[in-house]
């Protein structure tokens, strides 16, 4: 497979857990470019799939392979507390992106001069979510694992972002674990962890209100 194209393959047999297994994946699974949604009920093992797949957690049985230069964003995310979002993106961005970051967090309302200690929690989660996609890089294939990237986020912010998703590069694979808040959300790919069973759907057309009653 090309260095440009990302993909996350999934064998049959995979545990995640600690110790014990929460999910089992009874099929293999392979993800490309795109966006993927991660849903479960609480506790089922959103999260603990997406720090295995990060590498901070070793599987509890099975393999899987990751093809990407990978990016964890996980919900707890947080910066210096004095550091303004300006200054992040200043220190962390490749050169040549801060103009654009700043382009969108004006679009969304983020008050990049404003101490990180001082933001609320949606525009704490903007600052970490133009980090992540404006960290992306071009010339390879990327792997965003996403973890509750809308939690506070308010309804323009997060259209904002599903727009950037809808319209970036082949070269980009978005694993986001969130609860849908409306029923129309598009989810032609999603992982979905039933009770102790995990599987992929892949359909055009599905939506959060076709996959909710799944959920056990």
């Amino acid at each position: 497979m090309s260095a440009n194209v990302p993909s996350i393959h999934l064998d049959s047999g995979l545990e995640i857990g600690y110790g014990n297994p929460l999910a089992r994946f009874g099929e293999k699974v392979e993800l490309t470019g795109g966006t993927h949604f991660l849903l479960a009920r609480n506790g089922r093992g959103k999260t603990t799939l997406l720090r295995t797949l990060a590498g901070s957690l070793k599987p509890v049985g099975g393999s899987f392979k990751i093809n990407g230069f990978l990016q964890y964003l996980p919900e707890d995310l947080r910066f210096d507390p004095e550091t303004t979002p300006k200054m992040i993106f200043r220190t962390m961005l490749p050169g040549g992106r801060l103009k654009q970051a700043l382009e969108l967090a004006g679009q969304i309302e983020l008050d990049v001069a404003k101490p990180y200690g001082r933001l609320s929690t949606g525009n704490r989660r903007k600052t970490a979510l133009i980090m992540a996609e404006f960290s992306v890089r071009k010339d390879s294939g990327n792997i965003l694992l996403l973890d509750e990237p809308f939690s506070g986020l308010d309804a323009f912010a997060r259209q904002a972002f599903e727009e950037i998703w809808k319209h970036s590069a082949d070269n980009v694979l978005r694993l986001v674990s969130c609860h849908p808040d409306y029923d129309s959300m598009e989810m032609p790919s999603a992982l979905l962890i039933e009770g102790h069973n995990a599987r992929h759907l892949n359909q055009q057309g599905q939506t959060w209100n076709s996959l909710k009653s799944l959920m056990n």
